[in-house]
């Protein structure tokens, strides 16, 4: 497949892949007994709402799909947020922004706070080698205490917090369209990345290493291998979010994948 360039329908089915495995683990966490996160994903017009009550990301309460012709969304998607008494933030993609938006975000006490680069690529078998002492295989269904810590200690969470990180994965192992990797330095469990598949598109959704074995070569492996796993999915696209000239952005581009665009993030006073 020759590699695409930039369009605006492009660029809407970027976004359009985030906003289906955002959508796809938040309802998970919801559907749990008892919903014991609070969470919640509500549309307004063209744009998804999302909220969940034990998890004060911004990353989990958060507005995507913004875009121009639902500037009569925002005073009600504003009232969602206070009733929650939750801080939150509006992601927005230049290809659906417009001046009108923009200022109408502002009068109403909105300021953008910072970038957040969506990358992609195109699914190919025939990738570099791992770097020597790499491993990586799929998680398996009773790792999943594993998985938490690695998470935890990869973004530096508490590791208090690593069964209720394993919870709120775990239910997304039998989901369709999820899959689950664990890394091995030297036979060493050294770190985790997930991946999502939906309409013919991967998102490599998350990836972390533990920080005594970074600088290996197993976040580039995270990425390649994923991207073989799309291919052999029959992928037509591969998406992922990182911040802009980070080492994760640095990572991706020397498998293969390219900028597709930078969103700003816009946060409330």
């Amino acid at each position: 497949m020759q590699f695409p360039v930039i369009t605006k329908a492009l660029s809407e089915r970027l976004e359009e892949s985030e906003l289906d495995y955002m959508t796809s683990r938040v309802i998970a966490i919801k559907e749990r007994d008892g919903n014991p996160m609070g969470a919640e994903v509500k549309r307004f017009g063209g744009a998804t709402a999302f909220y969940v009550k034990e998890m004060p990301w911004g990353s989990f309460n958060t507005v995507k799909g913004l875009g121009s012709e639902d500037i009569g969304y925002v005073d009600d998607i504003i009232r969602f947020f206070r009733e929650h008494n939750r801080p939150f933030q509006f992601e927005i993609m230049p290809a659906k922004a417009n001046g009108e938006l923009l200022g109408y975000l502002s009068q109403r006490g909105f300021y953008q706070n910072g970038f957040h680069t969506t990358m992609f690529g195109v699914p190919a078998l025939h990738l570099p080698s791992f770097s020597s002492g790499i491993t990586i295989r799929e998680l398996n269904r009773d790792e999943f205490a594993l998985y938490g810590q690695l998470h935890c200690l990869g973004t530096g969470l508490n590791v208090n917090g690593a069964s209720h990180v394993a919870d709120n994965n775990s239910i997304l192992f039998d989901r369709p369209g999820w899959r689950f990797f664990i890394g091995f330095v030297e036979d060493q469990p050294a770190g985790v990345a997930v991946m999502y598949i939906n309409h013919n598109v991967a998102s490599l959704t998350f990836a972390a290493t533990v920080p005594e074995l970074r600088r290996r070569g197993l976040q580039t492996a995270f990425v390649q291998e994923r991207i073989r796993e799309a291919a052999r999915a029959s992928c037509e696209l591969v998406v992922s979010q990182c911040a802009y000239a980070s080492t994760s952005q640095n990572n991706m581009e020397r498998s293969g994948m390219r900028v597709g665009y930078t969103r700003a993030t816009w946060v409330g006073k």
